[in-house]
């Protein structure tokens, strides 16, 4: 039985995205075990599923040296403690320190899954260019690993790193995110009037948020009958993300509604009839899949990741990244097409089936597992 190693930055991120590809993975007769922050409940519930969990003390945005050597320390022995068959490393900083201790391990398998470029190629000021320089020179190390495999979840991504330098084409492979199951996502008939827009994601500037509260005040100040409502947390660790502070502000607002986290994804978007993400990059984001398997029209931004999982004017609209004006309008379009709306959703549904399925996604994954 080969064993997996999963090495990804936080338990929450692992259960909202990869546990049904470990869950399947782990039917296969693969060993699968998860390296993870945090020692709280989220890691209970990861042990609940029969998966040993080993505590990492990995902090997503944390710069700290001491802390950043005694992370690399920790894998070390963590990697030869275990000596997985393959040591399966998601997020930026599992792929570049996970990447590094694997090469002086000796393991003999890696996959590296880069889920986007993320807030430190997106960052433009003097210290985000700073920034951008390290990680892409450790990157390249990391990378240039000959056991290992790089998954990209959309071909631009990869182009970018490519061009760049820092990996191989010839490592690569495009993998369709995380896939969804589709049993869990049903698709009903939308809910009865007045229309109602869901933006579901962690409460980040460059997940489109701003627009997004923009773009409810246009319709506000225009006496649209368009309802609001935000789905997600914010995001301390994250240097984008708004503030406590903010998001009581912008609460107050009359058609906007702040629900927090929430799990039932598949009860919002079936409550709503228009699912917005103007996210300024993705690699590619499992919400608009989740919206395409409801059946439900979306309205994302015109850029790598996002263009990727719709099918333009057929299961959805794309708008200019940074733009409220756009996006409102597009908001109008669909609030005032009821027609439309549900001609996307059906073609939604169908592109979820046969491209963003859970099954098709742990496949091509297993494959990659086998050839080790």
């Amino acid at each position: 039985m080969n064993t997996i190693l999963l090495v990804v930055n936080s338990p929450k991120f692992f259960l909202s995205h990869w546990l049904g590809i470990a869950l399947i993975s782990k039917q296969q007769g693969f060993d699968i075990q998860i390296a993870t922050a945090y020692l709280d409940s989220e890691t209970q519930k990861i042990e609940s599923y029969g998966f040993k969990v080993h505590y990492i003390p990995l902090s997503r945005s944390g710069m700290n040296l001491i802390s950043e050597i005694n992370l690399i320390r920790k894998l070390f022995k963590l990697f030869r403690t275990i000596n997985p068959d393959i040591v399966h490393l998601i997020t930026i900083k599992p792929v570049i320190y996970g990447g590094l201790v694997a090469r002086f391990c000796g393991i003999k398998k890696v996959i590296a899954a880069v889920t986007g470029l993320g807030y430190v190629f997106l960052n433009t000021n003097r210290s985000g260019i700073i920034l951008r320089s390290v990680v892409s020179f450790l990157y390249t190390i990391s990378l240039s690993n000959k056991r290992i495999s790089v998954v990209f979840e959309n071909k631009e991504d990869m182009l970018n790193f490519v061009n760049l330098g820092l990996v191989k084409e010839k490592k690569c492979v495009v993998i369709n995110g995380a896939g969804v199951d589709l049993t869990q996502y049903t698709h009903l008939p939308e809910p009865p009037l007045p229309i109602r827009v869901i933006f579901a994601s962690r409460l980040l500037k460059d997940k489109g948020i701003f627009e997004f509260l923009e773009a409810a005040q246009i319709c506000l100040s225009l006496n649209k009958d368009i309802n609001f409502t935000i789905a997600g947390n914010i995001d301390p660790d994250n240097p984008a993300s708004l503030t406590t502070e903010e998001v009581l502000l912008f609460s107050q607002r009359k058609n906007v509604k702040f629900l927090g986290f929430r799990d039932d994804i598949a009860n919002l978007f079936s409550a709503s009839h228009i699912v917005v993400l103007p996210s300024y990059r993705e690699g590619l984001p499992k919400v608009l899949i989740e919206a395409a398997a409801c059946g439900r029209a979306v309205i994302t931004t015109d850029v790598a990741g996002c263009r990727h999982v719709i099918i333009p004017n057929v299961t959805g609209l794309l708008v200019q990244p940074r733009n409220a004006s756009d996006l409102a309008n597009a908001i109008f379009k669909l609030s005032e097409d009821n027609i439309m709306r549900v001609q996307f959703g059906i073609a939604g549904r169908k592109l979820a089936e046969d491209k963003f399925s859970l099954e098709e996604v742990s496949r091509m994954y297993i494959n990659l597992y086998r050839k080790a």
